[in-house]
């Protein structure tokens, strides 16, 4: 079964210039749909919702927290 969870991804100033998202979709076989986002000199943050096997966007959203990537997860959880 795929899924995919909406989060809010909220990046500090020393991880804006970084390719976290394309790691992401790269490294952690998850598909990333950027739906807003917003990046100013000190901070970013995307709206995005991360389709995968529900383990696979578990150990994402494990991962970006790890990277230091503040991750809010929004509630709404679309499965296909």
């Amino acid at each position: 079964m795929v899924i995919g969870a909406k989060v809010k991804l909220t990046f500090p100033e020393h991880l804006i210039t970084q390719p976290i998202v394309a790691r992401l979709a790269r490294e952690r076989d998850v598909v990333p749909n950027i739906r807003r986002a917003s990046v100013e000199g000190d901070v970013g943050w995307i709206v995005c919702e991360l389709a995968g096997e529900p383990a696979a966007v578990d150990r994402a959203i494990a991962w970006l927290r790890d990277e230091g990537v503040q991750v809010d997860l929004l509630g709404d959880v679309i499965e296909s």
